[in-house]
Order: C-alpha cells, then structure tokens, then sequence
C-alpha cells in the first residue's frame, strides 16, 4: 500500500478501459524458444475482409464526434459486449528474439515526402459497446508499422480481452479528419507479464498496423483508397533502451483531456500538447498497480487521455523526430494539490527491444481496398 504520508494519487492516463476476448499469439511460434521469449502476440484483423470491418466502422461520421467518448479508468466496470468475440483457447508467446539484436537502438525516419515528420496522433478502438481512444506515435521500423502505445490502450489483462476495431490515426484533425491516413491495427506484441497479471512494470504495446487508407466520397457514399504504409507516409521516432533514469530529461507528449484533481477541465484532448523536458526518476512504485520499477517524469500535467503519448529525447522540433524511451502510463498527484503533476512510464529495457523486434517483424497484407 502506498504510505499516506505521500499523498500520491494516481490514476490510468487512457481514454480508455481494456476489455476483450482472449486471443491466440502470433502462430509462428516457434516451440524450441518460445520459452524464453517474453514477446506475447494477439493478432488483430488478419485479413482484408477483417480490414474492411474495422474501416465500416470507423467512417468520418463517427470519427468526428470520436473526441467525446467518455474516458474510463481501471477499476470502473468494463462495457458490455453484446455481441461475440472472436477467441481461442491457444495463448503462446512468440519465440525468442536474440537480446544481442533486440538491445540494438533505432534510429529515427523521416517521410518519403516532405521535411517534418508527423508521427504523433491517437489510437481509437472499442471495448464491448463502447468507443475510446488513447495517444501513440509511430515508430520507425524494418516492416515501416509499428506504432508504440500503452499496453492498456489494447489489451486488457483482467479480462485477456484485447481490442476491437483499433486504428491509429497520425495527426488527426479538431474534428475527427484524417487527412495522413487511417491505419488497421494487424497485431499487438506486448510482455507477456501484462497480458498475464497486468504488471504496469510492462504498459508498452507496439501495435503492427497494415497499410493506410483515406475515405473519398462517391455517389454519396464513401469508398476506401489505399495510401501505402504508414512510416513513408508520416515517418517513424528512433527507440533507444536502457536508458538510466536521472542521466536524461525528456518530453513527454499526448493529447489529454480528462480532468484535474481539482475537477478543473483545462484540456480538451483536440490538441496535441508536451511536457518540455522533465526531468526522469525511479520513483514510481504503486503495489496496486504491480508497479515496482517506473520511471518517472515531472513536472507535467497530462491527465487521461494522454496515455500511450512518447517520451522523446533529442527532439528535434523541426523535423518532428526524436528518439522514444518511454510512453504515458500513469499520471500523479505527488503534492496532493489540484493539478496533476508527473507523468511515469515502464522502463525499456532490452526485453522492451524483443517486443519490439517481434513487432518489426510481423508481415501484413498487401492491399488493404
């Protein structure tokens, strides 16, 4: 339990509150070394009909009132399902990836047109009946798809329920336009310790998403019209691990919109904002949140909604490029005052590079419309 002496509150940053089916890892298991790995793999929408399901669903009707979907928190009750879950009883990790290779750093990539990067944007995505979104950004990668995220932005543990109907939409407008794209998500990789027991020591997620899409009108309806993929489109951060708390600062980024503490409303999650270089700590423990070992980064007054947004260093505002060390995962109240005032993040460490390479990995379909 956390001493009350410190009157720390903390809370989840998402929109939203993991709740779907169990779903099978990634079937190239390979069974001589998936029990080393610590990768776990749910795949998403596998298929080009299953790409065009999630797309219906996510027409600029509804993408353009997304932005006042409740935010949830853990320990609210989780949205009813009224309809069936695609599940297995199959739940393998992946197999292992070398550590000498997934402890390597990326470096960060620009778009194929254009002089600025605009990786940052949000993830949408349904639990049950209910739509939410979080904050992510793309990241730079060998299969150019790979976007990092808060593992509770797609998986929820409690339930080994992960997300329906994910996208990921880079830059997305005040009122719901996604002029750089919508992108599927085809599979989550994630530590297998949160899929397990949810252990926020391991909140990161990075999402293989297939290649992008706009929605052009026709005759009064809409159509889809394939983009190409999304790291040429919008470029990719860098990611670096092992990076020693105190020895950086950072900025932390996202799109907030919960209230404060003090029940004040200064965001309204239509706008992306930043944490300017905090200072970082171990310094996040939360027992009830099985957090042992996060990094913490202050000051900064994100509040839900900035869950999954990167932590950069050498950010580069021109180029809109930096390199990621962390993600938004739980925000704090550390002076017990009106406004949140840090922000922590898991530690990436060269297991966070396995995820990571695992996701990097995985193939996706050719065509999406």
């Amino acid at each position: 339990m956390i001493p009350r002496a410190r009157h720390v509150a903390l809370a989840a940053l998402s929109s939203a509150l993991l709740v779907l089916s169990a779903l099978t890892g990634i079937a190239d298991a390979a069974a001589n070394s998936a029990a080393n790995s610590k990768v776990y793999a749910v795949p998403l929408a596998t298929t080009q009909a299953d790409v065009k399901r999630v797309a219906e669903h996510w027409k600029p009707d509804r993408l353009k009132v997304a932005d006042n979907y409740s935010p949830a928190t853990p320990g609210a009750k989780a949205a009813p399902t009224s309809e069936p879950q695609t599940a297995t009883d199959q739940s393998n990790p992946v197999a292992a990836i070398r550590r000498t290779l997934a402890a390597q750093s990326v470096a960060s990539a620009m778009p194929r047109k254009g002089k600025t990067a605009t990786t940052m944007g949000k993830v949408y995505f349904r639990f049950g009946d209910k739509e939410y979104w979080c904050s992510a950004s793309a990241v730079a990668a060998r299969n150019r798809s790979v976007v990092a995220t808060a593992a509770h932005c797609a998986y929820d543990s409690r339930q080994a329920r992960a997300a329906d109907s994910w996208i990921f939409v880079p830059n997305p407008g005040p009122n719901g336009e996604a002029s750089q794209g919508i992108y599927v998500g085809a599979a989550i990789s994630m530590h297998e310790d949160w899929s397990g027991k949810g252990d926020y020591d391991y909140d990161y997620a990075f999402v293989t998403v297939h290649r992008g899409f706009t929605w052009t009108k026709k005759n009064n309806s809409y159509a889809m019209k394939d983009i190409g993929r999304l790291q040429d489109n919008v470029g990719g951060q860098g990611l670096d691990l092992n990076k020693k708390p105190s020895t950086y600062s950072a900025f932390s980024f996202g799109y907030p919109a919960g209230p404060q503490p003090d029940r004040s409303n200064p965001f309204n999650g239509k706008k992306l904002r930043s944490c300017e270089r905090g200072t970082t700590l171990w310094a996040a423990v939360a027992p009830a949140f099985d957090l042992q070992k996060g990094v913490q980064l202050q000051p900064c007054d994100f509040s839900h909604g900035a869950s999954g947004g990167p932590w950069l260093i050498g950010w580069n505002e021109n180029r809109g490029l930096g390199t990621l060390v962390g993600v938004n995962s739980l925000t704090w109240n550390r002076d017990a005052q009106g406004w949140y005032d840090a922000v922590s993040s898991p530690y990436f460490d060269t297991t966070t590079g396995e995820v990571y390479r695992h996701a990097a990995s995985v193939r996706t379909i050719s065509k999406v419309a």
